[in-house]
C-alpha cells in the first residue's frame, strides 16, 4: 500500500510538471494566435460603413415601392378591412393598417387597390371614357376590382353581372345591397374601355365607387397601388391579395 500510495505521490509531480508544461505551450500557442491576427483597419470601418448604408437603402426601398404602409379610413371596405370601424373621430391608431405594393404585375378581378382619385370617367352614348364636369373626391380612396377593360358589367335587382354572369361575392358585407348610385344609370350593361376599372366597395350600402358619378370608372393611371396585406392588429393579420375568395 505505501509503495503504490508513494507511487503515486511520484507520478504527481511528473504529471504536474507536465500540465504546466502543456499550459505553457499553449499559452505560448495562443499569445502566438493572437499576435497573428491582423488589426482593425480604415478599410475594414469603409466596409462596414458601406455595408450599412446598403442595408439602409435596401430597407427604405422595400417600405417605400414593396410594402408601403397606409392606415385605412372608414367604412366602404367593411367586413374585409375596419370591421370594427366607428367613425371618422375614431383614432387612426385603432383603424385597420395594411401594406401595399406599387410594383405588380397586372390588374385583376377582385384585386384590392388604393386609387387616388383626382378625375371622373364616365362614357359617352357610343361608350368612350371621358372625363366629367361631377366634382371628384379628391382623396385617396380604397376599392376592389369588379371588371376590367373589354368586360361587360351589369348592375341589377341588387346583383353584380360580369360578362353575363352572376357574381358569386363571399366578401360583400350585406347581401342584396348593390344599387346604381347614377354613374351610368340607363347605359347598363356597359363595356369596360381598355385601361378602365369598374370598382366597388365591400360594404355595398356604404361605398362610394364606380356606380356613382363622384367616382365612375378608374384609369389605370389613377392607381396608387395593390393592397397586400392586412398587418394590424395583429389578431387580424390577413393576405389580402387572395381575399375575394371570402
Amino acid at each position: 500500500m505505501d509503495s503504490n500510495n508513494e507511487t503515486v505521490e511520484e507520478l504527481n509531480p511528473e504529471n504536474t510538471d507536465n500540465q504546466e508544461k502543456g499550459e505553457t505551450q499553449e499559452d505560448g500557442g495562443t499569445q502566438e494566435k493572437k499576435s497573428d491576427r491582423p488589426p482593425f483597419t480604415m478599410k475594414d470601418a469603409i466596409e462596414i460603413i458601406e455595408s450599412t448604408f446598403i442595408t439602409i437603402f435596401v430597407v427604405c426601398m422595400i417600405f417605400t415601392y414593396l410594402l408601403h404602409p397606409v392606415n385605412i379610413v372608414g367604412h366602404s371596405m367593411v367586413p374585409t378591412l375596419n370591421l370594427n370601424y366607428v367613425g371618422e373621430r375614431e383614432k387612426k391608431e385603432d383603424t385597420d393598417k395594411i401594406f401595399m405594393t406599387t410594383v405588380y404585375f397586372g390588374i385583376n378581378y377582385g384585386d384590392i387597390l388604393v386609387i387616388e382619385k383626382d378625375d371622373n370617367y364616365l362614357l359617352d352614348n357610343d361608350g368612350k371614357p371621358y372625363v366629367a364636369e361631377t366634382p371628384s373626391l379628391n382623396e385617396c380612396i380604397i376599392k376592389r376590382v369588379i371588371a376590367t377593360g373589354g368586360q361587360t358589367i351589369d348592375v341589377r335587382d341588387h346583383k353584380v353581372y360580369v360578362d353575363g354572369e352572376m357574381l358569386n361575392e363571399p366578401y360583400i358585407n350585406e347581401p342584396d345591397s348593390t344599387e346604381d348610385l347614377g354613374a351610368f344609370s340607363g347605359q347598363y350593361p356597359i363595356t369596360i374601355p381598355e385601361g378602365y376599372y369598374f370598382v366597388m366597395g365591400d360594404n355595398r350600402n356604404h361605398s362610394t365607387d364606380s356606380r356613382a358619378a363622384s367616382v365612375g370608372l378608374i384609369s389605370k393611371e389613377q392607381i396608387y397601388g395593390k393592397a397586400l396585406l392586412k398587418y394590424y392588429p395583429l389578431n387580424e393579420f390577413d393576405i389580402l391579395t387572395d381575399s375575394w375568395k371570402g
